[in-house]
């Protein structure tokens, strides 16, 4: 059977219980990542912590200058209404306000992070920013980065409201409102980013971010969606586990970032090939790292939060459904509204199954080969603090 997946086709896929030999097998070379086996790890805070230090920049663009500004006050202030209800962009804002592991609104950090490392040439020296060592033009794409992903979440949080959701009154005016904030609140990030790109007057960056906001949005087209537009995995038959993961992932962020850090280093001055490499470094940062959160519901310190709600296409889920298919009938129960799902029952199956063992080595992977194009970058301060967040990365 051959299907249409968002993008390329997708065979009949291996018989259950096999999978890719990446995932059999670990890899016989050193790699820069097991180098670090027999020193203290990093812990995730402590890395990001360190890193912002190097240059000089805080692990989400919501500064002070953005959290005080007029139109974000009101924002602020319209979501204290929607306090009560069950409107998903709350569930949002509290995930973007958290600074903890969980936030990913570290993406401008590493943006950075990378800029310095790299170095730039031939730049002039008023668009350079001495004391963080990268240029006014970097720490800008680094902000729109983060305003992009932030925008596209926001967006996410639209209710559809369909007949028959909700009744008249309070619930529905709680929704519709929601929604209209949801819509503006990511529309206003998203104009701030065309303001940002149009004031670097490179149209090579502006072409190469316009494509990252396209990735997005296709991102959400990919698959089978109950009516939320909540993502369901295709039958195991249809798709194999790990081009089903990628895919999605690689729309949803990893071609953000990679995107980014490509941008960035040409902004440096550095040549099409070099910045592609930046572009590697990014999307396999991205995806070893979604690889991480994916795997935070089911292991033994989340088991104690059972039934709590998590991504049904998420890649110890995709893997254990490659492994054993009768999983899919549980999972079939939320066509139409993935909260009807038993997730309770199906964070419990996973956990014991193979698909969290598979996981970890696909993050291995992926980390793998961000430290690999980290390891042609000269040795600096900037490019240890990159290599110390892979690692902790690995301890969340």
């Amino acid at each position: 059977m051959t299907t249409w997946r968002g993008g390329f086709f997708c065979k009949t896929a291996r018989p259950a219980g096999v999978f890719p030999a990446f995932l059999h097998t670990d890899c016989g070379r050193l790699s820069a990542v097991s180098q670090h086996a027999h020193n203290p790890k990093p812990d995730w805070n402590k890395a990001v912590s360190e890193a912002e230090k190097i240059v000089g920049y805080p692990t989400s663009f919501l500064s002070l200058r953005w959290l005080l500004s007029d139109e974000i006050a009101n924002v602020a202030l319209h979501l204290r209404k929607l306090v009560g209800s069950n409107h998903p962009l709350l569930k949002t804002a509290k995930g973007l306000l958290y600074n903890g592991k969980n936030n990913m609104q570290a993406w401008g950090l590493i943006v950075l992070l990378l800029s310095k490392a790299a170095g730039h040439h031939n730049v002039n020296e008023m668009e350079e920013d001495k004391a963080a060592g990268v240029l006014h033009s970097q720490r800008a794409l680094a902000e729109v980065t983060e305003m992009i992903r932030t925008s596209h979440l926001v967006h996410k949080g639209l209710v559809n409201i369909h007949p028959g959701l909700v009744e008249e009154g309070a619930v529905l005016n709680d929704m519709t409102f929601g929604n209209k904030i949801a819509l503006l609140s990511g529309d206003y990030l998203l104009s701030n980013c065309c303001v940002e790109l149009a004031a670097l007057r490179n149209q090579e960056i502006t072409e190469l971010m316009s494509s990252a906001v396209r990735d997005l949005t296709e991102s959400e087209f990919v698959g089978q969606r109950d009516q939320q537009n909540n993502p369901i995995p295709s039958h195991p038959s249809e798709c194999s586990a790990v081009d089903d993961w990628t895919l999605r992932s690689e729309l949803s962020g990893g071609r953000l970032l990679g995107k980014s850090c490509e941008g960035t280093l040409r902004l440096a001055g550095h040549n099409k090939e070099f910045s592609k490499e930046g572009y590697k470094f990014g999307k396999h940062l991205a995806l070893a790292w979604q690889a991480c959160l994916d795997m935070e519901p089911f292991m033994p310190s989340a088991q104690h939060s059972t039934g709590v709600g998590f991504s049904l296409v998420s890649a110890p889920v995709l893997f254990h459904l490659e492994y054993d298919s009768s999983l899919y009938n549980l999972i079939q129960v939320g066509a139409e509204n993935v909260n009807d799902v038993d997730y309770a029952k199906i964070q419990s199956i996973v956990s014991k199954g193979p698909g969290l063992a598979m996981t970890k080595r696909l993050r291995q992977e992926h980390s793998q080969k961000a430290m690999e194009v980290l390891a042609a970058f000269e040795q600096n301060d900037a490019r240890t603090a990159l290599s110390n967040i892979i690692v902790a990365m690995g301890e969340l």
